[in-house]
C-alpha cells in the first residue's frame, strides 16, 4: 500500500502493461496434441473393426463405431484448436480463442451420445449375456489399454477445455478396455459373461458424470458467466482496498475460453485528481487485477461527485 501511495503522490509511473508472462509456451500446442490424438484414435478405430470381426464380438464392433464417431469429433476439435491460436484481427478483436469451445462442445456431445449408445447396448446384455471370443478380447484389450493410455498421457496437462475433454475421451477408453480385459479374463476362466455389461455400465455412468460437468463449464463460458473461482464481490472488494479508490460499480467479468479472463468496471476516484493521477490509479488497479488472473481489463475512471452513473442500465447487474 505504501508503494501505491507513493505512486499516487507523484513521480513518473510506467503505465505500460506487459502481458508477456501470460504467453509462455509449455510444450506442444493444443492443436498438435489434439492432432496426435486424432490420428491415434482413427488408427485404433480401424484396428477395432478388424478385431471385432476376428473375435465375433458385437461389443468391440460397437466400440469401433463409437471411436469412428469420436474421430470425427476429434477432427473438428483439432481444427478449432488450430483456429483458436490465431491472434485478434478486425473481425474478432479478442482473438479466436473461443473457437476452441466449439470443439469442446462437439466432443462432449459426442461422448455423451457414445455413452448412451453403450448403455443401450449393455443393459440388455445384463439380462441376456452373450458369449464371445475371450482370448481375442484379451489381446485387443491389452493393445487398447496401451494405445489409449499413451494418448491420455500425451494429452495430460492440457489446460484448454478442448484438451481436457479429449483427455477424458482417452481416459474413458482406457477404463473401458481395462473392463474388457478383466471381463475377458473372468469369462476365460469362469465363463461368467454378465460381468462385462455390468462393469461397462458403471464405467460409462462415471464418465458421463464427468463429461456433463465439462459440458456445464463450456456452456457457462459461452453464456459469459463469471469464471470459476471469481466473483463480482471479490473483484470489487480487492479494487476497493486500493488507496485512492472511492467506489466501484458496473463491474462485469467473463472469460474467453476458461483461461483468459476479461473485465470491465467503473472506478470512482477523488474529483480533484488530475488526469495524470487518474491514469496512475488506473494502472495500479490493472496491476492488482493481473495478480487475480485478469490480464485484460477496461477501466473507466469517474470522479466521485454523487448521482447516478451515466452508463448505468436497469438490466445490468450491479449497475
Amino acid at each position: 500500500m505504501a508503494a501505491e501511495s507513493a505512486t499516487m503522490r507523484g513521480g513518473d509511473h510506467d503505465l505500460s502493461h506487459s502481458h508477456s508472462h501470460h504467453g509462455h509456451s509449455h510444450g506442444p500446442s493444443a492443436g498438435r496434441r489434439i492432432g496426435v490424438a486424432f490420428f491415434l484414435n482413427l488408427a485404433f478405430a480401424i484396428l477395432e473393426i478388424v478385431g471385432g470381426i476376428w473375435t465375433n464380438s458385437m461389443a468391440v464392433l460397437a466400440d469401433a463405431l463409437h471411436d469412428l464417431g469420436d474421430s470425427l469429433a476429434l477432427a473438428l476439435t483439432w481444427r478449432f484448436a488450430k483456429v483458436a491460436e490465431k491472434k485478434g484481427d478486425s473481425s474478432y478483436t479478442f482473438g479466436y480463442r473461443r473457437f476452441s469451445l466449439i470443439g469442446a462442445l462437439v466432443m462432449a456431445m459426442t461422448l455423451i451420445a457414445g455413452g448412451l449408445f453403450v448403455l443401450v447396448r449393455a443393459i440388455p446384455r445384463v439380462i441376456d449375456p452373450e458369449p464371445s471370443n475371450a482370448q481375442g478380447m484379451i489381446i485387443l484389450a491389452v493393445v487398447g489399454v496401451l494405445v489409449n493410455g499413451f494418448a491420455a498421457m500425451r494429452m495430460h496437462g492440457g489446460k484448454s477445455l478442448s484438451e481436457r475433454v479429449v483427455t477424458w475421451h482417452f481416459v474413458e477408453d482406457v477404463l473401458g478396455w481395462i473392463v474388457v480385459l478383466i471381463a475377458a479374463i473372468v469369462m476365460r476362466i469362469w465363463n461368467i459373461h454378465v460381468i462385462d455389461p455390468i462393469l461397462s455400465i458403471l464405467i460409462t455412468l462415471y464418465v458421463l458424470w464427468n463429461i456433463a460437468k465439462q459440458l456445464k463449464e463450456t456452456l457457462v463460458i459461452l453464456l459469459q458467466g463469471v469464471p470459476h473461482g471469481l466473483s463480482i464481490e471479490l473483484v470489487e472488494s480487492e479494487i476497493a482496498k486500493i488507496e485512492g479508490v472511492m467506489g466501484v460499480h458496473h463491474t462485469h467479468v467473463w472469460t474467453q475460453d476458461g483461461e483468459h479472463h476479461v473485465l470491465s468496471t467503473h472506478v470512482l476516484c477523488d474529483p480533484d485528481f488530475s488526469i495524470q493521477q487518474s491514469a496512475q490509479l488506473r494502472a495500479i488497479v490493472k496491476s492488482r487485477l493481473a495478480q487475480m488472473s485478469i490480464p485484460h481489463a477496461t477501466i473507466e475512471m469517474e470522479p466521485a461527485l454523487g448521482g447516478d452513473c451515466p452508463d448505468a442500465c436497469e438490466n445490468c447487474f450491479n449497475a
